[in-house]
């Protein structure tokens, strides 16, 4: 990667980690105020919040190809969307989320009544466990962005959403069990859960598929 590009998206980060850790206190108040309620509710309320991140994250990642890119060709630009907003949302969401849980001690068996729990279930992977609500999803994100690329508002939302579905992701694992320690531990994974994988699938993921960048819209052009 030239260092341009690598310098740009150290930048990028740097200038991400205020509103990210912003993002990380939200989650926090959204695990203290429903952190009694039933696993069913907390399993709901995920796959409201992980559809919706899949949404805006689809729209981010298409607008900056179809901003960026001087050739616009359909199928990259729906494997782009697809797999910059399912892949990068289910590591946010739920991968980097279940290997918190699993550090913190935080997992419990809430499984315990299916004999036949597989991983995907477990650790809630969207799209092979809900894959009727995350795929319509990521495809609507991508429908808008290619008729009305924008950046700016979906991706403040996405990173407000994606906090909030790596949050109750976690209540999940909870079971009400909450500790001061704990909450430490998350607001950290939180934190990591959306920084790293919502500014590679917004901003570094779309542009490393274009070789000459042009950008109409910007000063630099």
């Amino acid at each position: 990667m030239p260092d341009g590009k690598l310098r740009n998206i150290l930048i990028e980060l740097k200038n991400h980690a205020p509103f990210t850790l912003f993002g990380a206190l939200t989650g926090i108040v959204c695990m203290f105020a429903f952190k009694n309620v039933d696993e069913h509710i907390s399993h709901k309320m995920f796959y409201i919040f992980h559809p919706l991140h899949v949404t805006l994250s689809a729209i981010v990642t298409t607008s900056i190809y179809i901003l960026h890119s001087a050739k616009k060709r359909i199928i990259a630009l729906l494997l782009i969307g697809l797999v910059g907003s399912i892949g990068v949302a289910t590591v946010s969401d739920s991968l980097i989320p279940y290997v918190g849980e699993t550090l913190l001690g935080m997992r419990i068996d809430v499984h315990a009544a299916h004999e036949h729990t597989n991983f995907a279930q477990e650790a809630h992977i969207g799209f092979i466990e809900e894959w009727q609500l995350v795929m319509p999803a990521a495809i609507i994100g991508i429908a808008i962005a290619f008729f009305r690329p924008k950046t700016k508002f979906p991706h403040a939302g996405h990173i407000l959403i994606s906090t909030w579905a790596s949050a109750f992701h976690m209540i999940m694992a909870m079971g009400g069990q909450f500790t001061i320690p704990k909450l430490i531990g998350s607001f950290i994974f939180l934190f990591l859960a959306v920084w790293l994988p919502c500014c590679f699938s917004d901003i570094v993921f779309p542009l490393l598929f274009i070789n000459k960048p042009h950008c109409p819209h910007c000063p630099h052009g």
